[in-house]
């Protein structure tokens, strides 16, 4: 991805299973759309140009097939690459560098209060705000993880571009500067309904300059899937919404008793529980999102089925967070997922 034409990234992308389509030559902006399209007259599912290998309509024209991208490439070799994020299975965190005043301190961090005593002196910028969040979480800054692709902006911002979990729930874009749905403040997220500029694209601003480290993105942290879901980013809609449940085994033979499985968990349930004492700062959705992995993990070894562990994950959530229950069960589905993936047989403690 480091050299070749722009149809070299083009296939290299798609090689990978990301849908593209063309940007505007020297920007950043979808190409525009053909005449028909542009006087209306049908919606975007509707568009007769995507049948004809047309590239109306922006990311809902993006595609992986290559004679596709070819012809596209070949018409107008200057355009710019842009990738869909969702249906490409990206979630890229978007961090801006703009100059704008501050906001309130219950709008840097949404859903988390900035205590007055916190001094934000040199707070300018999302860079700032995301190493805060992390920081607040004790987990390490996204911007400085050299795992994933990581990618800087003509403006000097950063996109940290990441997979979502196999078999986790689907989470939509944001604005960091939207009052709704946002991570931090100036930090964007592209990932369903959105796209994201590729590597190597050169606009009139300048290029977009992939960073030292990881070449291909990391799968999500653990931590930020907790976040995304707190900030209300899961996509629950028809064919939107969070994958069927997954299928573990059943406790099986000697050894594989429920009761060690109990024990395993209990500490980390109880620590749930204990954040009911406080209704913030107690970094519920972390502790959560921590017994629901280590529930995914024991799940799959077979220490529970899939409901006992759901059954206990919610009940001490409830316990702790009654007035949330919707976002309760998205923080144990996308940790209890991701956690059975790494079977876990305790062996005297976890």
């Amino acid at each position: 991805m480091g050299g070749g034409t722009a149809l070299d990234v083009v296939c290299w992308m798609a090689g990978r299973g990301y849908p593209v389509h063309p940007l505007v030559p020297g920007a950043k902006t979808p190409a525009p759309n053909c005449p028909a399209c542009r006087t209306g007259g049908h919606t975007t599912p509707e568009c007769p140009c995507h049948a004809e290998g047309g590239w109306c309509h922006g990311f809902h024209a993006a595609t992986t097939d290559l004679p596709t991208l070819r012809k596209w490439w070949t018409a107008v070799p200057d355009f710019g690459i842009g990738v869909s994020c969702g249906p490409a299975g990206l979630v890229v965190i978007d961090v801006d560098a703009h100059e704008v005043p501050l906001p309130a301190r219950a709008r840097l961090l949404p859903g988390i209060p900035v205590d007055d005593r916190v001094d934000l002196t040199g707070l300018r910028s999302g860079f700032d705000s995301l190493a805060l969040l992390a920081a607040y979480r004790s987990r390490p800054n996204p911007c400085e993880d050299t795992s994933t692709l990581r990618v800087r902006t003509p403006s000097g911002g950063m996109h940290i571009w990441y997979r979502a979990p196999r078999g986790g729930p689907r989470f939509r874009s944001s604005n960091g500067s939207s009052t709704k749905v946002a991570l931090a403040w100036q930090v964007d997220v592209r990932a369903f309904g959105g796209y994201i500029v590729a590597p190597t694209t050169r606009t009139d601003a300048g290029v977009y300059a992939p960073l030292p480290g990881g070449r291909a993105p990391a799968v999500l942290p653990m931590w930020l899937i907790a976040e995304l879901a707190r900030t209300g980013h899961v996509l629950e809609g028809p064919g939107e919404g969070p994958h069927p449940p997954v299928t573990v085994p059943r406790p099986r033979g000697p050894g594989t008793g429920r009761r060690g499985g109990e024990g395993a968990l209990a500490r980390l349930l109880d620590a749930v529980r204990a954040c009911g004492v406080s209704p913030s700062g107690t970094a519920f959705s972390e502790k959560l999102n921590r017994a629901a992995f280590t529930a995914g993990g024991l799940a799959a070894a077979g220490h529970f089925t899939e409901s006992e562990a759901h059954r206990l994950l919610l009940e001490a959530a409830d316990h702790a967070r009654p007035h949330q229950p919707r976002r309760n069960r998205l923080i144990v589905e996308a940790g209890f997922r991701a956690g059975t993936k790494r079977p876990i047989h305790p062996k005297g403690r976890l």
